[in-house]
C-alpha cells in the first residue's frame, strides 16, 4: 500500500513539473502564420503590462495585456516590423512600455547605477581591507610608539601582575 502511494505522489510530481506552463495567450489571439506569431510572442515578452508592471503582456491576464497583444499582432499583420512595431507602442504609451529600457541620454542613469554601485562597493572594501591592514602593522603590532611615561607605567603593571597559568 505504501509503495503505491509512494508511486502515485511521485508520479503526480513528475506530470507536475513536466506540464507546460500556462500563457495568457488566448486562442483567438493566435495568428495563423506560425513564423508571425512567433516574432509576436518575442515582441510580447518584451513589452510591460502596464497594469500588472512587473509582467510581459505575454503573461499578463489583465485586459490591457490582452489589448495590446491584440495590437502588436494587427501591426505584424499591417507588415510592420519588429522595430516599428516597438516604435508605435513607445510613441503611444511611453519609454514605460519598454520591460528593458533603451540606452540614450535620459535613461543613461538607469544604466549606470548598477555598475557604479558594484565598482563603489569594491572601491569600499579595497579601502577597508587596506586601512584594517595598515591599522595592523606587520605581525599584529601598532607603528605608535609609546611615551616614557607609559612605557613605565606598562612595566609597573606587568610587573605587578602575576602571568595567568595556562590550562593543560
Amino acid at each position: 500500500m505504501r509503495a503505491r502511494l509512494a508511486f502515485a505522489g511521485l508520479l503526480a510530481a513528475v506530470l507536475m513539473t513536466a506540464a507546460p506552463p500556462a500563457r495568457a495567450v488566448q486562442p483567438d489571439e493566435i495568428m495563423a502564420d506560425p513564423a508571425k506569431e512567433a516574432r509576436a510572442r518575442d515582441l510580447s515578452r518584451e513589452l510591460r503590462c502596464m497594469v500588472c508592471q512587473n509582467q510581459s503582456i505575454d503573461d499578463s491576464e489583465a485586459p490591457l495585456a490582452r489589448d495590446l497583444r491584440l495590437l502588436v499582432r494587427e501591426r505584424i499583420a499591417a507588415g510592420d516590423n519588429d522595430r516599428q512595431v516597438i516604435d508605435f507602442l513607445v510613441a503611444r504609451y511611453g519609454e514605460f512600455v519598454l520591460l528593458k529600457p533603451r540606452f540614450s541620454p535620459h535613461t543613461l542613469l538607469l544604466w549606470l547605477i548598477p555598475p557604479l554601485a558594484l565598482l563603489g562597493g569594491g572601491a569600499a572594501l579595497w579601502a577597508y581591507s587596506r586601512r584594517r591592514t595598515n591599522a595592523a602593522g606587520e605581525g599584529g603590532e601598532s607603528d605608535v610608539e609609546l611615551t616614557t611615561d607609559e612605557k613605565a607605567r606598562l612595566e609597573r603593571l606587568l610587573a605587578a601582575e602575576p602571568m595567568p597559568k595556562k590550562p593543560g
